[in-house]
C-alpha cells in the first residue's frame, strides 16, 4: 500500500518543477521516515476508534504510514483521517493515495480532505476569546511534515497565532503549534521539522507554549543534513519529535540517531533526564546524542549564574559595515577609530591593524561607537567544517592608549562589563571558558547552526565572577593561551 503511494509521489516530484513546489514549502517524506514516524506512537489499543490529524498532508504518504501501521491493531475498527491541503496542484494525488488505501484496508476508514488554510481557518478556536469553538474537535494522534517556509510577520497566519509568533515566522513552527492545539488530552503528535526551533529568542514564544501544553517523549535526529528527504536537496538539520499533551513532565527523554533516512535499521539511542533536554527557564532543548554530551550538560549545569547574573552580557558589533560605507576608511587618518572584525582576532588575542580594507571608520553616531575598554571579542560566524565553534580574543584597552572610542563589525559579539569596566583578569577567565572544548561543545549541543548568538550565549551557565577572574590570574601566569591549557584550568572549576 505505501510503495504504491511512494511511487506515485516521486512520479509527481519529477513532474513538477522545486520551484513550484517551493512556492508550498513542500518537501516530501520517505517511505522510511514515514514508517519510522508512524512506527513512534503507543497506540491506545483499548480504544476501537481512533482520530487522525494529518495537516499539511501533501501526498498522504504519512498518513498512509500510520493507516498502514493501525492495520496491525486488532481492536481499533474505525479510523478518521482528516488531511489538511490548499496546493491544488498535489490534490488529486492525495484523493487517489487515500482511497488506495482505504480500498485497501481491513478497517472502517473515514476520509475528510479539507482544503481551507490549515492555520487561518482555526484561529478563532485557538484564540477562544475571540469567539471560537470552546469545544473544538480534538484527535488522538496528530502526525505531520509541515510546510517549511517563512512568511512576513504580518502575514493571515502570523497574526493568527500571536501567543507564538515573534518577527517574521516560519510555516512549520506555527503548524506544530496548532497540532498541539488540535491534539486531544493525553494524544500523541509526531512530526519532522527543523532544529532551529529548539533555542535562541526568536522562537521563544512557541517553546513556551508547545513544551507547557505537551512533553517531549522521542527524540530523533539525522547526522547527515542532506539525506533526510528522498529526491529533495535540503541542507536543514531535521529532526523528528514525539510529543504527548500532558501537564505531567515525564522522567527521561529517548533520543536516537540516525545517519540518513534510510538507516532506521542501524539507530543509536539514548535515555536521558527531561530535566537535561528541556531547560526550565528558557525552554531551550539541548540535543544530545551520546553519554559525553550528557556529560558536558551535567558538569557545566552545576554552575547557577549567567552573565548577566554577575553584571557582564554579549552584546553584537555595532556597525554594519556594509550599511555605512561612506565612513570606513582603509588607513587612519584624522578623527579616525578602528574598526574591528573577526579576522583580527588571532591565537586568542585581538590584533590591530593587519592591513586590511576598511580597519577604520570616520563617524559622530554614537550608536557606532563605544567606550575603549577591555573585552572579549567572540566570533559570530564560523564555517560548518571548522573544528570549533567558539572563537574568541582578548582586547585590552591600554593596548591602544592613543583611543577613547572603537566599533565592532556586526560580524563579532564582544562581552562587556554592565555597571563596570571588567579587569584584565576577568577578561582572561572569560577566554578560558569560551576557549575549553567544554565550553565549545556545550554550544554545539545547545545551537545547530554556524552563529553564535549572544542571546544564547547570556543564557549559558557560568562560573561567579570571582571564580572567572581566578581563572584569569591562573592563565596570565602560565601564559599558555592554547585550548589544552584552558582546559586545565576550568577542570579545577567544574570537576
Amino acid at each position: 500500500m505505501l510503495d504504491c503511494v511512494v511511487e506515485r509521489t516521486n512520479q509527481y516530484i519529477e513532474s513538477m518543477p522545486k520551484k513550484e513546489r517551493k512556492k508550498y514549502g513542500q518537501f516530501f517524506t520517505s517511505k522510511d521516515t514515514a514508517r519510522f514516524m508512524a512506527g513512534l506512537y503507543e497506540l491506545p489499543i483499548w480504544k476501537q476508534e481512533i482520530r487522525i490529524l494529518d495537516a499539511g498532508a501533501g501526498s498522504g504518504i504519512l498518513s498512509c504510514a500510520l493507516i498502514e501501521r493501525l492495520e496491525q491493531v486488532d481492536s481499533i475498527q474505525k479510523i478518521e483521517l482528516t488531511c489538511y491541503e490548499n496546493d491544488n496542484n498535489i490534490l488529486e494525488l492525495l484523493r487517489n493515495n487515500l482511497q488506495t488505501c482505504q480500498g485497501n484496508s481491513q478497517k472502517k476508514i473515514q476520509i475528510q480532505i479539507l482544503t481551507d488554510n490549515y492555520i487561518t481557518s482555526q484561529y478563532l478556536d485557538f484564540n477562544c476569546m475571540l469567539g471560537g469553538n470552546p469545544d473544538p474537535l480534538k484527535y488522538d494522534l496528530v502526525i505531520g511534515n509541515p510546510p517549511y517556509m517563512k512568511i512576513p510577520k504580518d502575514a493571515p497566519e502570523a497574526t493568527a497565532m500571536p501567543e507564538v509568533c515573534y518577527g517574521a515566522p516560519n510555516l512549520y513552527f506555527i503548524f506544530a503549534a496548532m497540532g498541539l492545539f488540535n491534539l486531544a488530552d493525553n494524544g500523541e503528535m509526531v512530526y519532522i521539522i527543523p532544529r532551529s526551533w529548539t533555542s535562541g529568542a526568536y522562537f521563544k514564544r512557541f517553546r513556551q507554549y508547545f513544551l507547557t501544553k505537551g512533553k517531549l517523549e522521542h527524540i530523533h535526529l539525522f547526522v547527515s543534513r542532506n539525506k533526510v528527504f528522498d529526491k529533495e536537496e535540503v541542507l536543514q538539520e531535521t529532526m523528528i519529535i514525539k510529543v504527548r499533551k500532558t501537564d505531567k513532565i515525564p522522567e527521561t527523554v529517548t533520543v536516537t540517531s540516525s545517519q540518513s533516512n534510510n538507516d532506521f535499521n542501524n539507530l543509536t539511542s539514548l535515555i536521558v533526564p527531561y530535566s537535561l533536554v528541556v531547560s526550565g527557564k528558557n525552554y531551550y532543548v539541548y540535543l544530545v546524542t551520546d553519554e559525553e554530551k550528557v556529560s558536558v550538560l551535567e558538569r557545566l549545569h552545576r554552575f547557577d549564574n549567567t552573565l548577566p547574573d554577575i553584571g557582564l552580557k554579549m552584546k553584537t558589533g555595532l556597525t554594519v559595515d556594509f550599511r555605512n560605507r561612506e565612513i570606513l576608511r582603509d588607513e587612519e587618518e584624522e578623527g579616525a577609530i578602528p574598526l574591528f572584525y573577526s579576522q583580527h582576532i588571532k591565537q586568542g588575542r585581538v590584533q590591530f591593524p593587519i592591513q586590511k580594507e576598511h580597519e577604520y571608520v570616520v563617524t559622530d553616531q554614537s550608536g557606532l561607537m563605544q567606550e575603549n575598554r577591555n573585552y572579549l571579542f567572540v566570533k559570530r560566524f564560523t564555517a560548518k567544517e571548522e573544528r570549533r565553534r567558539l572563537q574568541c580574543g582578548v582586547y585590552l584597552s591600554r593596548d591602544y592608549p592613543q583611543y577613547t572610542k572603537i566599533s565592532t563589525q556586526n560580524k563579532i559579539n564582544f562581552i562587556d562589563g554592565l555597571l563596570f569596566e571588567m579587569s584584565e583578569c576577568i577578561v582572561y577567565g572569560l577566554y578560558v571558558l569560551f576557549n575549553s572544548a567544554l565550553y565549545d561543545e556545550y554550544y554545539r549541543i545547545l545551537n545547530g547552526s554556524t552563529q553564535v548568538n549572544s542571546t544564547e550565549i547570556n543564557a549559558m551557565p557560568v562560573p561567579d565572577l570571582e571564580s572567572i577572574q581566578e581563572m584569569g590570574r591562573i592563565l596570565l601566569k602560565s601564559k599558555d593561551m592554547s585550548e589544552d591549557n584552558c582546559n586545565k584550568i576550568l577542570e579545577g572549576y567544574c570537576g
